[in-house]
């Protein structure tokens, strides 16, 4: 049965080594999201990881495809949690958080 109303909707989670192995070698079908600051991003990023920060997702929107795939990366995990919650909410089915962030990249 379907739960429409009370379920939280599933967010599928990857280390930052499965994120390298795995994710960065067949880019394919996904949107790389980095939700932190632009400084943040400036200062250290993923190539191909594309920067919205999280306090002006919601209105960007319109950027990020819908039937892709969206990995979505912050400093630490919690601003990339917070940002596939707004996803799902906004009907993006296939979200991918990355455990850690970038504390755990090197």
């Amino acid at each position: 049965m379907r739960c429409l109303f009370f379920c939280k909707p599933k967010i599928k989670k990857i280390s930052t080594t499965e994120l390298k192995k795995v994710y960065l070698t067949s880019k394919k079908g996904k949107y790389f999201l980095d939700v932190r600051t632009k400084a943040e991003f400036s200062g250290q990023s993923i190539p191909g990881f594309v920067n919205i920060p999280l306090q002006t997702l919601s209105n960007h929107l319109n950027r990020i495809p819908k039937e892709k795939e969206v990995v979505v990366i912050c400093q630490s995990g919690m601003r990339s949690s917070v940002a596939c919650k707004v996803l799902k909410k906004a009907g993006y089915e296939k979200v991918t958080n990355v455990r850690g962030g970038m504390n755990h990249w090197f």
